[in-house]
């Protein structure tokens, strides 16, 4: 068990000890993390202070305190399940994701690290804006699509009665 790098839990950096041991190596410190939750807080403040640095939105978001970082430690980080038989995207949190990397690994799955210089896109954008939460768990396609025929087969009884 030696080979297996594994970050044991110091104060309130969460992410910093879960980014360490998903990546298998010590690749943030909380200087690090700090840093990078600064430049969000200032690409959100540009991004902001495009629709107006007079606008009531960029004034009431100048108040408020970041929503990347606190100074217990806490540096916000959101995980998504990305599996193509679902019907999008889902929302994964912090809490859930140790558990469901654990799930996936025990029923065979394979767990890919991707490391490096990722190009941007729009989804990247959108959360360094804004934090997401999920109102309703994707469903598997399979699934959707056996709910779709339940309902018109429960409609169609209904009616006839």
């Amino acid at each position: 068990m030696e080979s297996i790098f594994h970050e044991k839990q110091e104060g309130s950096l969460c992410a910093q000890h879960c980014l360490n041991n998903l990546l298998q190596g010590e690749y943030f410190s909380p200087v690090e993390l700090s840093s990078i939750a600064h430049q969000l807080d200032e690409e959100e403040r540009m991004r902001m202070a495009e629709g107006g640095v007079t606008s009531e939105d960029y004034r009431t978001f100048l108040q408020q305190p970041s929503g990347n970082m606190d100074d217990s430690g806490f540096f916000s980080i959101q995980w998504f399940n990305l599996n193509s038989l679902l019907t999008g995207p889902e929302l994964i949190s912090d809490t859930y994701l140790a558990l469901f990397l654990a799930q996936l690994q025990q029923e065979g799955y394979s767990i890919f690290v991707v490391k490096g210089d990722l190009p941007d896109c729009e989804a990247d954008q959108l959360l360094q804006m804004i934090r997401v939460q999920q109102m309703h768990r994707p469903k598997l396609i399979g699934e959707e699509l056996a709910q779709l025929k339940e309902q018109r087969v429960h409609k169609q009884t209904w009616n006839e009665c």
